[in-house]
């Protein structure tokens, strides 16, 4: 990978610990408000209900606001609570206004900036809610190591969309044969990456079974630096 100039990455599940911080912002919104209802079970039945309703907003067949209350919604049917409409929204706005107050990064994430940004040009590429990515960067003290932040947002398509990667090689001076894709969705990131002709490095932090996975694989940050 000696010709690799730009490094693109993922931001949530990449670099900052979306489920750690997930997890504190619902204990915070749940005693705020008096909710009474146990975090871990809670947890339990909302992370997998998140991937899956943030796949369907991914293929573009529930809208961001629905994702962010069906999310909740699901969640609570399937603990079999009886939540009011109303409830449920104010969570959301809740959970969407203290979630970048909290700002746990992977371990080895400012580490592995640092020793890139000396001989790399670093990128984010996400499909996160636009305001609410920028605050996570800012706050948890990584945005100043990114040239350029695409969100799906600002392109109006969603990776994996080759129109989300050729918007930001076009935003940031990159090409293809000069550019890398880092992230932990096989799908989104990788596959979508790979299908442009970028070079991808896939984040498999969770050690998931990925089939016909011919990619470059890392289980820690820090391994990035066996390939750059």
């Amino acid at each position: 990978m000696q010709k690799i100039e730009h490094v693109f990455f993922d931001l949530d599940h990449t670099l900052w610990d979306f489920e750690k911080n997930s997890a504190l912002t619902f204990e915070k919104i749940f005693t705020e408000i008096n909710f009474s209802v146990d975090i871990s079970s809670f947890l339990s039945y909302y992370k997998p209900i998140n991937l899956d309703f943030w796949r369907l907003y991914r293929e573009d067949k529930i809208s961001k606001q629905e994702l962010r209350y069906q999310r909740l919604k699901t969640t609570f049917d399937n603990m079999n609570l009886n939540i009011s409409d109303d409830a449920i929204d104010q969570l959301s706005v809740l959970y969407i206004e203290n979630l970048p107050t909290f700002n746990h990064l992977f371990d080895g994430t400012k580490e592995v900036l640092d020793y890139l940004a000396c001989n790399y040009t670093l990128h984010i590429i996400t499909n996160g809610f636009e305001e609410v990515q920028l605050k996570k960067l800012k706050k948890s003290g990584i945005y100043s190591y990114f040239s350029q932040v695409i969100t799906s947002e600002s392109v109006g398509v969603k990776k994996p969309n080759p129109l989300v990667f050729e918007y930001a090689l076009q935003q940031s001076g990159a090409s293809i044969s000069n550019s890398v894709m880092i992230g932990d969705s096989f799908e989104a990131d990788i596959l979508g990456a790979h299908a442009v002709g970028m070079d991808v490095i896939f984040c498999n932090f969770d050690q998931i079974k990925v089939k016909k996975n011919t990619f470059k694989t890392i289980n820690r940050l820090v391994h990035i630096k066996k390939f750059l």
